[in-house]
């Protein structure tokens, strides 16, 4: 008999995953929607170790909705890394997201940024997909779990939240820590990425 990957593992590790959201969904607002799904991870995936603070972006791409909020946290999971995959997809579907629209909008987006220093599904590959060109990457996407997120580094919306729960985590391919990602964005990219202000009261 073929042994068959485990959902689980003995030991927990650290994933990084990044939340975002433009329009309004049963819950409410796209940051009651982040507040109440941070809880639903808490409760089914495992133990948010840090959260950073809620921020106001704006749509990527530009003029395709209305401004997003955007949040990262520190996720200590026993889960394997294609099952804790699964999991943010059924809690996104909870929340009514509808994967109809590459880059549209969306109630829900629950991305795995990193599962520790993991890089799947092998190395060629995750440089393929982090090297494709933006026209491509509107189109396409990978049929397997790429690890790290092959466009974290570019992206403020992603970095900015990132740096407040884990400036230290390092790129086990590029080899650079979140915060030197951050540090190396232009201004123009962290343009508009701005804390919320009821991100001060808000709770995970």
């Amino acid at each position: 008999m073929v042994p068959q990957p485990s959902s689980s593992h003995k030991t927990e590790t650290i994933a990084l995953i990044a939340l975002g959201g433009n329009v309004t969904s049963s819950i409410g607002t796209p940051l009651q929607t982040l507040q109440s799904a941070i809880r639903e991870l808490a409760a089914e995936v495992g133990t948010i170790r840090r959260r950073s603070r809620f921020f106001r972006t704006p749509c990527f791409p530009a003029g395709a909705g209305p401004d997003y909020v955007n949040a990262a946290i520190a996720l200590e999971t026993r889960l394997a890394p294609r099952p804790l995959l699964d999991a943010l997809h059924r809690i996104e579907a909870a929340f009514g997201r509808e994967r109809v629209e590459r880059w549209g909008q969306r109630t829900l987006d629950l991305d795995l940024l990193a599962y520790g220093d993991l890089v799947l599904p092998d190395l060629a590959t995750q440089d393929r997909w982090r090297n494709l060109p933006e026209q491509e990457q509107r189109l396409r996407a990978p049929d397997d779990l790429v690890l790290p997120h092959p466009r974290l580094q570019e992206r403020a919306f992603v970095l900015i939240p990132l740096a407040e729960v884990a400036p230290e985590w390092r790129h086990p391919v590029l080899g650079l820590t979140v915060a030197q990602m951050r540090e190396s964005l232009s201004a123009e990219a962290c343009e508009g990425v701005e804390p919320l202000a009821e991100s001060r009261r808000a709770g995970a």
